[in-house]
């Protein structure tokens, strides 16, 4: 020992011996450390596969977001629509409220709605309904806290309408089937042109003057019969607004029972 730690006497022997033993001891070891790798690995995967599912999870609640911002978007876009509608025609009516569409009939041949607003908010027969586009409809059944409107596509459902270009008066009835409207009896040399804005005349003491109706979007004329076929295209978008303007309309000291019109039949 003397002599290897002043002489390193046996540096060779052990240099020798280490070239034999160190494969040996390798294999020796080699199963302990497969089992701390594969135990390294399998934390590793469970790991990446947890932080992988948390992730996902965090993707569809901030889709979801997205989507629940894009709806709110939309609804605050009609909300001030239909406030900027209400303040137009300010001077046509005596008060307005904004009500939600709950449900919708599911009849294709019927186009009814029914809002979450009733007779405890004042809300009577033939009360007209408007969106931010135009003209939706009138409420014909009352409850205390809903009511059912009648779209103004219904085959039910008139109204008197003027065109906005040259004030010629018609009727416009529905069309539930295409959800469009149609003028009646007007006559085949009627001053009437494809894209024409029809708008409520404020006839008959239900929906107050001015307001849009619809565009003409196609007129036929047969000289063997009376009256030409005009179809007409909504302004409001019957099948999309979710909220609706509810319209207290003042026709000049006029009470809407002491008026009626045709476009109260339903």
């Amino acid at each position: 020992m003397v002599l290897d730690h002043r002489f390193h006497a046996t540096d060779a022997i052990r240099s020798t011996l280490s070239i034999v033993v160190d494969p040996i001891r390798y294999v020796v070891n080699l199963p302990t450390d497969i089992k701390n790798w594969a135990a390294g690995s399998l934390v590793s995967h469970t790991t990446l596969e947890d932080e992988n599912q948390t992730l996902k999870t965090q993707n569809q609640l901030l889709k979801a977001k997205l989507q629940k911002y894009a709806s709110l978007k939309a609804e605050n876009a009609n909300l001030r629509g239909l406030l900027k509608s209400a303040k137009k025609y300010e001077d046509k009516l005596e008060q307005v409220l904004i009500a939600e569409i709950l449900s919708v009939d599911l009849d294709p041949f019927r186009r009814k709605v029914v809002i979450n607003k009733g007779s405890s908010h004042d809300v009577y027969i033939g009360q007209p309904i408007i969106g931010a586009q135009g003209v939706m409809g009138k409420i014909i059944h009352i409850g205390p806290l809903s009511s059912t409107a009648l779209m103004i596509t219904d085959a039910n459902h008139s109204i008197p309408v003027q065109v906005n270009r040259n004030n010629v008066r018609a009727i416009a009835m529905g069309i539930p089937k295409n959800n469009q409207l149609e003028l009646i009896h007007q006559p085949n040399n009627a001053d009437i042109k494809v894209d024409d804005l029809l708008v409520t005349s404020g006839l008959g003491c239900i929906f107050p003057g001015g307001y849009p109706v619809g565009r003409v979007t196609d007129i036929t004329t047969n000289l063997s019969l009376p009256f030409a076929k005009i179809i007409v295209q909504p302004t409001a978008q019957l099948d999309k607004n979710r909220e609706v303007l509810l319209v207290w309309p003042d026709f000049g000291g006029n009470k809407q029972s002491d008026c009626r019109g045709p476009e109260e039949d339903s």
